[in-house]
């Protein structure tokens, strides 16, 4: 299998790409001679991560009946200072709220997703130390 996207450069720093359908637009900041009408695509790697990984638990959860009232995802990513400045590090941080929240439940879908379904996390638990952390209220 095999996955490919087209970018076009806009302007300036300006990409566009087509992602499922989806117009996307890239771009530097405006201190970085940018105009600032897209994220930057480092920035995305962390989109990427919490997207993939919050789409696994939240499909796990409803396969084991767990109910919840809210979820949230944060992911943040450590950067060396010299260049290439990459990341070093992700921490995802999972939040959960409701009622009688079984924390073993969570804790195996998360598990379930950090070590067999979620690709992001396999590509880049091989370049950098990725942490997950839950908190239930």
């Amino acid at each position: 299998m095999k996955e490919t996207i087209s970018m076009n450069w806009l302007n300036g720093m300006s990409f566009e790409t087509e992602v499922n359908g989806h117009k996307l637009y890239l771009d530097a900041s405006l201190e970085n001679n940018g105009k600032n009408i897209g994220p930057r695509p480092k920035l995305l790697m962390l989109v990427a991560l919490g997207g993939c990984t919050g789409m696994d638990v939240v499909s796990l959860l409803k396969k084991m009946r767990v109910d919840f009232d809210s979820f949230s995802i944060s992911v943040e990513g450590d950067i060396r200072e010299d260049h290439p400045k990459a990341f070093t590090k992700m921490k995802v941080i999972f939040s959960l709220k409701g009622n009688d929240i079984p924390l073993e439940k969570v804790q195996k879908a998360v598990d379930l997703s950090k070590d067999k379904y979620c690709g992001v996390h396999d590509v880049y638990r091989k370049a950098m130390d990725v942490e997950f952390e839950l908190r239930i209220n």
